[in-house]
């Protein structure tokens, strides 16, 4: 923050999260801005009448550049006379008060951007600002730099299922009162300097996904087509595979593995302890993270596929989440849900050339398109096993498999570093907001700059 400067008197705020603030400025409780706080309404389904009427949801919550989304917006049924005291209108702040969680606790603050009918969802309170004393511009990033230093926790009165905010706890916290010209002079500067940031994040964000495609498509041209251009091609007969190299053998899954071979006993130790991978604990890019240690009495029913080095596990329900994986090492007590397909592979497959084949896109797109079901989408053991393949020599998977090992990992390194670019971005975004809502910046100069750029317009 060194090319920004400072304000030339400053005094001790007595608030452990303000710190030093500029002297000028006033400190009071959060309760002092606010004018109302008003809890939202549910309502019905919606009934294609003239009581229907967008609902702002949490799910609507913008976590970035903490606005509201109207993409796709949910529609409730509510009385035209009972909608006016909950209508939203523009600049109106909103306050997540029940939902949240351990590593995102409830307490977020969006601001209502929006020109179009809307309420709000019952989980929500709406926060009318006080306007000769708070502008919500200003007040969004306030809340922001609260929720950052996790102020909002003081105020959730349990730790465990779904949070809730007490917001009267809550409007005692103390804050920052900046005179209101100085408000919205540190909001405009936010508001230009966090868009700055977040077009740097979004253009990194496209890039990784860029990545991530090549990484998909060289896996699929590998394990379908081979690392020769040159080899000649015959028609595999499989419509959804195509063409393949004219000395690869088709086959069918259940013939090159084993599926589902071992199952821990319903007569195990109570005792026991298990080292468990669950749907959610595979990524999209087949990365396992999120293992949990549990005794196996303590285990969900589905903990029981025993797997073994060499494996590779296949989602079998909400299959497009893409949950695959390979199992390069192995303790004695490694246990997934049985809700993976587990494949042992035989002797005339190379282990990670599998789990290669199974994580290439036609093979991934075919088994999203056989699942059944729409919400929960799901796929037997069986047909997966009943899925052709075409397989080289194990000489030629071997190479195939050290190619993509090593294309893989120049990709991964990209992204990681990339994913670290990105996290700092964030971080510095956080920080700036922090410094401009508590006075540790002078940004009124860029307030006056902009009016001058305007003006010469």
């Amino acid at each position: 923050m060194s090319k920004y400067k400072r304000y030339e008197r400053y005094k001790d705020s007595g608030v452990e999260w303000l710190g030093e603030i500029p002297e000028h400025w006033e400190i009071g409780r959060l309760k002092n801005s606010i004018k109302s706080c008003r809890n939202g309404i549910w309502g019905d389904e919606p009934q294609g009448d003239n009581n229907d009427v967008a609902c702002i949801r949490v799910t609507d919550f913008n976590r970035i550049n903490m606005e509201i989304e109207v993409n796709d917006i949910t529609i409730r049924n509510i009385p035209a006379s009972k909608q006016k005291m909950y209508l939203l209108k523009y600049g109106d702040l909103l306050i997540e008060k029940s939902g949240g969680g351990e590593k995102q606790p409830v307490g977020f603050v969006t601001i209502f951007k929006h020109n179009i009918p809307a309420v709000y969802a019952n989980f929500i309170a709406r926060m009318e600002l006080k306007e000769e004393k708070a502008y919500s511009g200003f007040y969004k990033y306030v809340h922001s730099a609260m929720y950052s230093v996790r102020l909002n926790v003081r105020s959730i009165k349990q730790t465990t299922g779904i949070q809730n905010l007490d917001t009267n706890y809550y409007f005692e916290e103390r804050v920052i009162y900046p005179p209101l010209n100085e408000q919205k002079a540190i909001a405009n500067f936010l508001d230009q300097k966090t868009a700055e940031i977040d077009a740097l994040i979004a253009d990194k964000e496209k890039l990784i996904e860029l990545l991530q495609e090549k990484r998909q498509a060289i896996i699929t041209e590998a394990v379908t087509k081979g690392l020769n251009p040159n080899v000649r091609m015959k028609d595999s007969g499989i419509e959804w595979i195509g063409e393949i190299p004219e000395h690869w053998i088709l086959s069918k899954i259940k013939y090159v593995s084993l599926i589902n071979n071992k199952t821990l006993s319903e007569s195990t130790d109570d005792d026991y302890e298990i080292d468990y991978i669950d749907i959610s604990s595979v990524t999209s890019i087949g990365e396992i993270d999120g293992i949990q240690r549990l005794n196996f009495k303590d285990a969900p029913s589905r903990a029981r596929r025993i797997l073994s080095k060499g494996d590779t596990i296949v989602s079998t329900v909400r299959t497009y989440l893409k949950a695959i994986a390979f199992i390069e090492n192995v303790q004695s007590n490694l246990i997934c849900s049985t809700g993976f397909a587990v494949l042992t592979p035989l002797s005339k497959v190379v282990p990670k050339y599998l789990f290669y084949l199974m994580r290439s896109e036609k093979y991934v797109n075919e088994i999203v398109r056989r699942s059944v079901g729409v919400s929960y989408p799901a796929i037997n053991a069986s047909d997966i096993g009943a899925l052709e393949c075409a397989i080289p020599n194990k000489d030629e998977q071997k190479y195939i498999v050290e190619y993509l090992d090593n294309c893989t990992t120049q990709i991964d390194q990209l992204v990681n570093d990339i994913q670290t670019q990105i996290q700092k971005l964030k971080e510095y975004r956080q920080s700036l907001i922090s410094e401009a809502v508590t006075g540790k910046i002078d940004v009124r100069e860029f307030q006056k700059k902009n009016e001058v750029i305007f003006r010469n317009e």
